[in-house]
């Protein structure tokens, strides 16, 4: 199952209580302070791992809670540190406070993590008090207490290659064809539930990350359909690729689809509109010569704005341009500029 939101409350661990202790020895005629120092509360850590790529696990156990640490003692013996609790989070994951929505912290790198709440300190114990005026004191410190917080969790796939369209367009197909992954494919809208992530192998070890979004639909933005809901994964791509049936399109209301997901990237985010983007006219295996011939027509005809996007007509069940597609998309990938202004909804 896939999950890429979850709410959890963590809490670090409070510290230890400072000893308030003195030397009982014999033969040590004026024993003095020794008690010891507390230990420190456990953190809560969060830590970045491949080996997760859903934060399902976190649905089941909503509370987590670092180690307290251990009262001091007498004989001047520290209080052991509390244990950490380290929470494992796929790569892409963005934590941020509930009642602020302040993003505390963004983990994008196997490996990488962060210490979100760090544990109470120990409290002191009495030795620490001890002077030339004060040479049997009675009293410690207590123990730091620990944070707590309620915090939302918010995965974003991290993905070469963002596929948009609206449902049956071809994206399963596609990234089903190009890639290992086996994504759901039925002939009826809405058949991808969840993201796929596939890994596209490209010539000499190269290789880039394409993910098949679910379907948008017109008024995504405003929350309609699937398309809000995983709207956050395509801002981590860096290339969008535009699907297109072409088996739907007549005339020239082809780009019409194309500004309707123009629009609707653009309503959620502005960002979306500064990515690099190609259009892909899929399904041409089910257009007769003389339908393809006018799409291509069509296509051309269009005017073209300041900055060139590129278009390409495939065929995902006969292979036809997929060659040609996965040169488009690396050379999309390498180029060091991409010149588009969030203001732009027009075919560049």
């Amino acid at each position: 199952m896939f999950l890429d939101y979850v709410k959890i409350s963590v809490k670090s661990g409070d510290g230890g209580r400072g000893c308030v202790s003195f030397r009982r020895e014999k033969y040590v005629p004026k024993g003095g302070p020794n008690g010891g120092d507390g230990g420190n509360g456990g953190s809560i850590i969060f830590k970045a791992t491949t080996s997760l790529s859903t934060l399902i696990d976190l649905r089941y156990n909503r509370h987590y809670r670092a180690g307290r640490g251990e009262h001091g003692k007498g004989g001047d013996k520290n209080g052991k540190n509390g244990k950490d609790s380290i929470i494992l989070v796929p790569c892409g994951s963005i934590i941020r406070e509930e009642q602020t929505e302040e993003v505390l912290a963004e983990l994008l790198k196997d490996g990488e993590e962060v210490v979100l709440l760090k544990g109470g300190k120990g409290g002191k114990g009495n030795t620490h008090f001890k002077s030339s005026t004060n040479r049997a004191p009675r009293y410690a410190e207590d123990g730091k207490p620990g944070i707590e917080k309620i915090i939302v969790i918010e995965l974003k796939l991290i993905a070469d290659v963002g596929l948009v369209g609206f449902p049956n367009s071809g994206k399963s197909t596609l990234i089903s064809k190009i890639s290992a992954a086996k994504p759901k494919i039925a002939d009826y809208p809405f058949t991808t539930l969840v993201p796929n992530l596939g890994i596209v192998k490209y010539k000499d070890y190269k290789s880039f990350v394409v993910a098949d979004i679910p379907g948008i639909i017109s008024g995504a933005s405003e929350g309609k359909g699937l398309g809000l809901q995983f709207l956050r994964h395509i801002e981590r791509t860096r290339v969008l690729l535009f699907m297109l049936d072409s088996a739907a399109l007549t005339g020239d209301d082809i780009f019409d689809e194309y500004f309707t997901l123009l629009q609707e990237l653009k309503n959620y985010s502005e960002v979306l509109m500064k990515k690099p983007r190609i259009l892909c006219f899929t399904k041409s295996d089910l257009l007769s010569k003389e339908q393809l011939d006018i799409l291509q027509k069509n296509i051309q005809k269009k005017k073209q704005g300041k900055y060139k996007i590129s278009k390409i007509i495939i065929s995902s069940l006969t292979g036809k341009n997929i060659k040609e597609l996965k040169d488009l998309l690396f050379e999309k990938l390498t180029e060091e500029k991409h010149l588009y202004e969030t203001n732009d909804i027009n075919l560049e």
